[in-house]
């Protein structure tokens, strides 16, 4: 299993890189310095001096790839020894470390973030931030995902009655519904209209539970439409295969064959969709967060967009492919361990 994620790890480097320079590209070659200059500032008639001071502040003033104007010392390189007489320049690291280029993007991979366009550290604000956002995304996570399974094994064990067919009913309909209708109702009936929790807003400490207690809640409601519904159709779809046959012949109870064979035999499909978001809880949800005021990390880039702080948008989006790849070497490593016929070569 070594080697194979090493494979996995180095087959990430180089899309890690294409993501880094397609976001690169995005901000600094159709979006100029000077573009997010004038955006940043506000007014109508910006003058050169405040776009120039403003670059200068953050650090956008040098050239995007490569500084002609770096100091460079010259290094000459003789390889007599081997028979061979050949000297060449070697390209000097400063004219490259002397870009924007460098600065904003290449220091992406060390996890050096910088600082924001508002002069905050990057990296403390997110090491803060991941705490709130975890506090609601690993609650609606894990309670999310047995009560979904839970739903969809009921409507399965009974399949073809009044209790499937409605269960499918209702899950059309909640999955139709848009998320903001559960937040926004939620807010209003349980926060507003019975006051038993605030409607927004967090704190530290045992008191961030009151707070915390309506995310979880409609994080949980607002996703049983469509999991419920997803997990139903993978447990069917396993119902009707042979070797479900052959245990009911053997004598095997309902119960003792959807929880002993097919919950078994579908945590494949199951594990796709859940270890592959376990990374991403990090990032919190740009929505709940901020409708609800949580201080994570969606309602951090929601207000880095608002603000058109680049440098952060920037930040979270490298972390966002860190983490999603994270999440599928996870996902084929759990693998082995639900189905011995799966073996990573």
């Amino acid at each position: 299993m070594g080697p194979y994620i090493i494979r996995r790890l180095l087959y990430a480097i180089p899309i890690l890189i294409g993501v880094n320079i397609i976001t690169f590209t995005l901000f600094f070659v159709v979006n100029s310095p000077d573009d997010m200059a004038r955006v940043h500032l506000g007014v109508k008639r910006v003058t050169p001096e405040a776009i120039a001071k403003w670059k200068q502040e953050r650090g956008y003033n040098k050239p995007l790839l490569f500084n002609p104007d770096a100091r460079c010392e010259k290094n000459l390189i003789d390889l007599r020894s081997v028979g061979l007489n050949i000297s060449f320049f070697r390209a000097c690291h400063e004219k490259i470390e002397q870009s924007i280029f460098f600065e904003k993007s290449v220091k992406l991979f060390a996890f050096d973030f910088g600082r924001s366009d508002q002069g905050r550290d990057i990296g403390y604000d997110i090491r803060t931030r991941m705490w709130p956002s975890l506090a609601i995304a690993l609650p609606v996570f894990l309670v999310g995902l047995v009560a979904y399974i839970t739903l969809a094994l009921l409507m399965a064990f009974f399949r073809a009655t009044y209790v499937d067919f409605w269960g499918v009913v209702l899950c059309v309909v909640m999955m139709s519904i848009s998320g903001l209708f559960y937040i926004i109702g939620g807010q209003y009936l349980v926060g507003k209209l019975w006051n038993l929790v605030p409607i927004s807003g967090y704190d530290g400490g045992i008191d961030a539970i009151k707070f915390l207690v309506l995310p979880i809640v409609i994080g949980v409601v607002s996703g049983i439409g469509s999991n419920a519904r997803w997990y139903r159709t993978m447990f069917l779809e396993e119902i009707n295969r042979e070797y479900v046959r052959t245990a009911r012949a053997k004598g095997l109870s309902e119960l003792r064959v959807l929880f002993g064979h097919v919950l078994q035999n579908a945590m494949i499909p199951i594990l796709t969709g859940a270890v592959v978001v376990i990374p991403l809880l990090f990032m919190g949800s740009l929505i709940t967060e901020a409708f609800f005021g949580i201080p994570g990390l969606g309602s951090y880039t929601i207000d880095a967009i608002n603000s058109q702080d680049f440098a952060v948008v920037r930040a979270m989006v490298f972390l966002g492919s860190v983490l999603y790849i994270i999440g599928l070497i996870m996902t084929d490593i759990s693998y082995t361990l639900v189905d011995p016929r799966v073996r990573l070569e």
